[in-house]
């Protein structure tokens, strides 16, 4: 017995979103077909407008309702810093830790050779410019990377383009609290604050 079209095609959805399975999948598609009308259309109102009003700030690369974001805007941030991360899940998951009052730049990715993801896909020219045009007001560069083989391999990577650049100032890693293979998105608060009060220089 196969499910009726739309409710299979509405699986197949599901389906390809990350962590989903099958099973998952199934459940989710049932659900919705039993929740109230203006429930159903306020949720596919909400897929339907995710992209509409969302800018990539022209300056950080975070994720934002302006061209500028919140983060970015905010003069009271330090100015002095920037924590590298890869992606806007990172940027929410480190202010909701409440330690770090710098500035962002959200790489959207690391370098992934076995998925065809380089340098070029990612947006490292934006970093690099940016640093070019402010290295003397910038104190420190955090590469807030997780530590997976990925991770590593764009630190190093963005490390060997900081010293092109004759880049002079603090380059720092997170220290102690995440796991070797763990991801920033996942850590608990405790964890990121550890981390980032133990960050060392990155050499």
């Amino acid at each position: 017995m196969t499910f009726p079209k739309q409710i299979q095609n509405l699986i197949d959805a599901f389906e390809r979103l990350p962590g989903v399975g099958p099973k998952t999948a199934e459940r989710l598609a049932f659900y919705l077909l039993h929740v109230p009308d203006n429930e159903l259309e306020l949720f596919s109102n909400s897929l339907a407008n995710l992209k509409k009003d969302i800018f990539l700030c022209k300056t950080c690369k975070n994720i934002s309702d302006a061209e500028v974001c919140d983060i970015c805007a905010n003069d009271l941030r330090d100015n002095d810093i920037i924590c590298v991360v890869e992606t806007p899940l990172d940027v929410f998951s480190l202010e909701k830790s409440g330690q770090y009052k710098g500035l962002y730049h959200v790489l959207h990715g690391v370098i992934d050779p076995l998925h065809n993801i380089g340098p070029e896909e990612l947006y490292i020219d934006d970093l690099l410019k940016r640093i070019e045009n402010k290295a003397q007001g910038i104190g420190e560069i955090i590469l807030a990377l997780n530590p997976t083989m990925e991770g590593e391999a764009t630190a190093m990577y963005l490390r060997s383009k900081f010293k092109s650049l004759k880049f002079k100032s603090k380059i720092t890693r997170l220290g102690v609290g995440l796991p070797i293979g763990g991801d920033l998105q996942y850590a608990d608060e405790t964890t990121l604050n550890r981390a980032m009060e133990g960050r060392r220089i990155y050499e």
